[in-house]
C-alpha cells in the first residue's frame, strides 16, 4: 500500500531467535517445555488459592493475581514464538503487532506493581505482625489491585496510541521474536521524540519507583529479622528474601537495561537474550520461588489431593 512517496506497512516480519536451522528443533522443544511449565505452575497456584479457604488472605490474593499476570504475560509472546519457529514466513499484521505490544506492556507493568504490593504485604506481616490485619484490610488490598490494573491499562494504552500515530516505511523487519516497543521505534520513519520521552517518564513510574520500593521493603524486612538475633530466623530470612530478590533483580534488571539504559554496544543477540530472561524465564520461576516452596501452598496441595483421593475412593 502506497501513500505519496511512502510505503505504508501492513505487516511485519519477525526475525525470531538468533539460532541456526540445525538448532531449531532443540530450542522449540526447550521453549515449549518452559511454556507448558509456566502455564501449569501458574494455573496450579490459582487453582489452589481459589479452592482452599486457608489461602484467602491478602498475600495470596496478590499471589493469585501475579500468577494470572505471569500466565498472560508469557502467553502474549510464547505461542507466537513457537508458531514462528515452525513457520518459513514468521509474519504478523500491523494490527496484530500493536495488539501484542499493548497486552505485553499491560501484563509487564501489572507484574511490576504486584511485586510492590507483595513486598509491602510481607513488610507489614514481618515488621508489624500485631497490626497486620488492621493495615492490610480488604479495602486496602482491593484498592491496591484496582490501582494496579487502572494504571497499567492507562500506561499501556498510551504507549500503543503513541506508536499507532507513527509512520513505518519500507523496512518492516523486526529484529526480535515479538513486537517489542524499542524494536518498532527503530523502524519508524517519523519523529519518535514523544515516544522516547514517555518511555523515560512512565518507565520511571512503572520500573524505577517499584524497583526501589521492593528493595527498600526487603531491606527493612532483613533488618528487622536480624535484630531478633536468631540463627534460624536469619537463615530463613536470607533464604526467602534472597530467592525473591534474585527473581525481582532478573525482572527489573533486564527491563531497565533494555528500555531505560540502552547501550549503543548492545547487539541484537544480547537484547534478545535479555528479553527472554524477563518474558520467559521469570514467569516460569515465579510459581516455584513464591509458592511451591511455601509451606501454606504445600499444605493446601496435600489437603485438596486428600479430598480428591477420598472422593474418588468412596465414589467407586
Amino acid at each position: 500500500m502506497k501513500m505519496g512517496n511512502q510505503t505504508v506497512v501492513s505487516e511485519f516480519l519477525l526475525l525470531g531467535l538468533p539460532i541456526g536451522p540445525d538448532q531449531q528443533d532443540l530450542f522449540y522443544a526447550l521453549f515449549l517445555a518452559m511454556y507448558v511449565t509456566t502455564v501449569l505452575g501458574n494455573l496450579l497456584i490459582m487453582f489452589l488459592i481459589r479452592l482452599d479457604p486457608h489461602l484467602h488472605t491478602p498475600m495470596y490474593l496478590f499471589l493469585s493475581n501475579l500468577s494470572f499476570s505471569d500466565l498472560c504475560f508469557s502467553s502474549v509472546t510464547m505461542p507466537k514464538l513457537l508458531q514462528d519457529m515452525q513457520s518459513h514466513v514468521p509474519s504478523i499484521s500491523y494490527a496484530g503487532c500493536l495488539t501484542q505490544m499493548y497486552f505485553f506492556l499491560l501484563f509487564a507493568d501489572l507484574e511490576s506493581f504486584l511485586l510492590v504490593a507483595m513486598a509491602y504485604d510481607r513488610y507489614v506481616a514481618i515488621c508489624f505482625p500485631l497490626h497486620y490485619t488492621t493495615v492490610m484490610s480488604p479495602r486496602l488490598c482491593l484498592a491496591l489491585l484496582v490501582l494496579s490494573w487502572v494504571l497499567t491499562i492507562f500506561i499501556s494504552l498510551l504507549h500503543t496510541l503513541l506508536m499507532a500515530r507513527l509512520s513505518f516505511c519500507a523496512d518492516n523487519v523486526i529484529s526480535h521474536f515479538f513486537c517489542d516497543m524499542s524494536a518498532l521505534l527503530k523502524l519508524a520513519c517519523s519523529d519518535i521524540q514523544i515516544n522516547e520521552t514517555m518511555i523515560f517518564i512512565l518507565g520511571g513510574l512503572v520500573i524505577i519507583v517499584p524497583f526501589l520500593l521492593v528493595f527498600s521493603s526487603y531491606a527493612r524486612i532483613v533488618s528487622s529479622i536480624l535484630k531478633v538475633r536468631s540463627a534460624r530466623g536469619i537463615r530463613k530470612a536470607f533464604s526467602t528474601c534472597g530467592s525473591h530478590l534474585s527473581v525481582v533483580s532478573l525482572f527489573y534488571g533486564t527491563i531497565i537495561g533494555l528500555y531505560l539504559c540502552p547501550s549503543a554496544n548492545n547487539s541484537t543477540i544480547k537484547e534478545t537474550v535479555m528479553a527472554v530472561m524477563y518474558t520467559v524465564v521469570t514467569p516460569m520461576l515465579n510459581p516455584f520461588i513464591y509458592s511451591l516452596r511455601n509451606r501454606d501452598i504445600n499444605r493446601a496441595l496435600r489437603r485438596i489431593f486428600s479430598k480428591w483421593t477420598i472422593s474418588v475412593f468412596f465414589n467407586q
